[in-house]
């Protein structure tokens, strides 16, 4: 019978057909036996469709509530960051970052779900992208260690969008906090961008923390002045000025004993934002007010000292012309 349909297509659990036989073959002998009316595997074709068909709903059930999940509890996560004590507006970037990798990382999840559900092997996907996540991050380490600073600075918060910072001898007012770069803006309106890892193998002053902030202005006097005349002018100096606060105390003493002058010290304390007025003010102040005392400033100077024996040895090596003159004489 030339028509006659092979056992395999009638019987699913049949055994195959030889093993050199193409599967385009076996393909176009199916769909034949439909054609023909062959109820076995129109049966088998709806089994194989009601399981996809299922299979499909249920990982659009798992993509739907993946994205819509991942939405919501990055709304979560950064809520949860913003009602942590101390949160500030500055630091919506470490919520950003948080946030924005708890979704990632849930769509990720929720994507090899879909996958697995559908039937396709991830094990090999999963290899293959955790190699080349291994080659990215061996390409871009400097990156990645700047990114990893950024995060540990966004957590320990050593300063804030606004402070004033002292970093690698540079002082500026922090201007952006990024997760690869810090940006200051220094006296002179510059933009200074130092890598957060950078950043944080520095020593970090941050002169914004405190309210109150001490000043301390050393003067040097000659060694002839009145010493508690000078300490007095500088107390002096500092209670005159309003801005100067009384408590702690204004504090004046001899701090050192130079080659060529007696160093006094001055400390007081301001606030914070009128810190380097004063100072500056203070310096003028100090200096009219010790010229008014009679005092005036010690400059560096050197006293050379001949002694006698020095001389009279001089003298015995180098007679006078004039004593020889007169022994021949003689």
């Amino acid at each position: 019978m030339p028509n006659a349909i092979p056992t395999h297509l009638i019987h699913p659990h049949a055994p195959p057909p030889h093993p050199t036989a193409p599967p385009l073959d076996v393909l176009f002998g199916q769909a034949r036996a439909a054609l023909d009316g062959n109820q076995a595997v129109w049966l088998e074709f709806d089994r194989w469709a009601t399981h996809l068909a299922v299979n499909l709903a249920i990982a659009l059930v798992i993509l739907v509530v993946t994205f819509w999940g991942s939405r919501g509890i990055e709304r979560l996560v950064r809520r949860a960051l913003g009602g942590l004590p101390h949160a500030q507006a500055s630091d919506s970037t470490l919520e950003t970052f948080v946030s924005t990798l708890v979704r990632w990382s849930i769509m990720t999840l929720g994507l090899v779900a879909v996958l697995q559900q559908l039937g396709v092997q991830t094990t090999s996907i999963l290899a293959v992208l955790g190699a080349a996540s291994l080659a990215i991050g061996l390409a871009v380490q400097g990156a990645l260690g700047n990114i990893a600073a950024g995060i540990l600075i966004l957590i320990m918060k050593p300063y804030r969008i606004g402070d004033t910072v002292e970093i690698n001898a540079k002082i500026g007012t922090v201007k952006r906090l990024g997760l690869f770069v810090t940006e200051l803006s220094d006296g002179d309106n510059l933009d200074i961008h130092m890598p957060n890892s950078k950043v944080l193998g520095e020593m970090i002053i941050n002169y914004s923390t405190a309210a109150n902030r001490r000043m301390e202005l050393n003067f040097r006097v000659d060694y002839a002045d009145d010493l508690d005349r000078a300490l007095a002018v500088l107390i002096a100096c500092a209670k005159a000025d309003p801005r100067v606060l009384a408590e702690p105390e204004p504090w004046a003493k001899v701090t050192a004993l130079g080659d060529s002058a007696v160093t006094v010290t001055l400390r007081a304390w301001e606030l914070l934002d009128t810190y380097w007025d004063v100072r500056f003010d203070m310096l003028k102040r100090v200096k009219e007010a010790l010229g008014a005392a009679g005092m005036k400033v010690a400059y560096p100077y050197q006293i050379a000292v001949e002694r006698a024996e020095k001389q009279a040895d001089a003298g015995a090596n180098n007679p006078s012309p004039l004593a020889g003159e007169g022994g021949a004489r003689g």
